[in-house]
């Protein structure tokens, strides 16, 4: 079975399918309905998410480059 490549990253769990059936309607209501649960759990969660995101990017090897010093030029 080919590896799933979620933009998550995620590579274990139980895989989702979508019906081979559905309409440009049907599909259109689903990417509606997650962009409407992505605005109100942002509109919630903002800070910390930002924060968690910038804890990801950051950190590691090399991760000078996220350095928020304003002495510290970025070159």
């Amino acid at each position: 079975m080919k590896p799933w490549h979620l933009p998550s990253g995620r590579q274990r769990g139980i895989p989702f399918l979508l019906p081979d059936d559905w309409s440009p309607e049907q599909a259109l209501a689903v990417l509606e309905l997650l962009d409407d649960l992505r605005a109100v759990l942002w509109a919630r969660y903002q800070i910390p998410v930002q924060e968690l995101l910038n804890d990801d990017f950051c950190t590691g090897p090399g991760s000078g480059s996220c350095s928020n010093d304003e002495d510290d030029p970025p070159f």
